[in-house]
């Protein structure tokens, strides 16, 4: 099955589907799906694009590789779907959350009122072979993202972009540092949060920035489901 670009971003994102690794990715796939269970399902992966049309980012928050157990992933970094327990990460995004903003903890995971906003949440791959990370890590969809991520800088409105962790980080060099506002810390996983994350008030520091940018903040709190 081709991979079909959302409409929004058609436009901005067609001379990718026209490069050599484009039909490679879309093979490898195919395959995967042929063989294993693939996360997320196939109409969800490109949630990110679809619910944050180019015109509406206001933020960029890089994940690195969806979610790899049953029912979490659907398209969006950090994000599960509603009656899905948040990972760790999630749980310790939701509490320095409540710490720099106190915003109360929902009783979900499902970050897609965030996409509504403008928050880009995505992924560096967008597919991952059930239960193993990282198995479709080098096979196409980085340079595909990358392209997203060259797009939104050099877009016409100033946007923050949300760096967590060395893998995130390392993306910097595709940011116009000078136009933009890059957001950085340690990632919210379990084994670094306490090394940088905790503390770092990554949403007063993006509400502030947009509000330097003449444009709205986000706001953060999610509601019960």
């Amino acid at each position: 099955m081709p991979l079909h670009i959302p409409d929004a971003w058609r436009p901005v994102l067609a001379e990718e589907t026209e490069k050599p690794y484009w039909p490679k990715l879309e093979s490898f796939v195919d395959e995967e799906r042929s063989r294993h269970e693939v996360y997320p399902p196939e109409a969800d992966v490109f949630n990110a694009l679809t619910y944050t049309p180019p015109d509406q980012v206001r933020v960029l928050l890089l994940g690195q590789d969806p979610y790899h157990d049953t029912g979490q992933a659907h398209g969006l970094c950090f994000s599960v779907r509603p009656g899905v327990a948040p990972p760790p990460s999630l749980v310790n995004i939701f509490k320095e959350l409540k710490s720099d903003l106190g915003c109360r903890v929902p009783n979900n995971g499902y970050l897609v009122p965030w996409s509504r906003q403008g928050v880009l949440l995505l992924n560096a791959v967008l597919t991952v072979r059930a239960h193993q990370p990282n198995s479709h890590k080098g096979k196409g969809w980085e340079t595909f993202t990358d392209s997203v991520i060259r797009h939104v800088s050099a877009g016409p409105d100033s946007v923050v972009f949300v760096l967590w962790g060395g893998y995130a980080q390392k993306k910097r060099t595709l940011i116009d540092a000078a136009r933009h506002t890059v957001v950085q810390s340690a990632h919210p996983s379990p084994l670094s949060a306490r090394s940088g994350f905790f503390g770092s008030r990554p949403f007063s520091q993006i509400n502030g920035a947009l509000e330097r940018f003449g444009r709205p903040p986000i706001d953060w709190q999610l509601p019960d489901i």
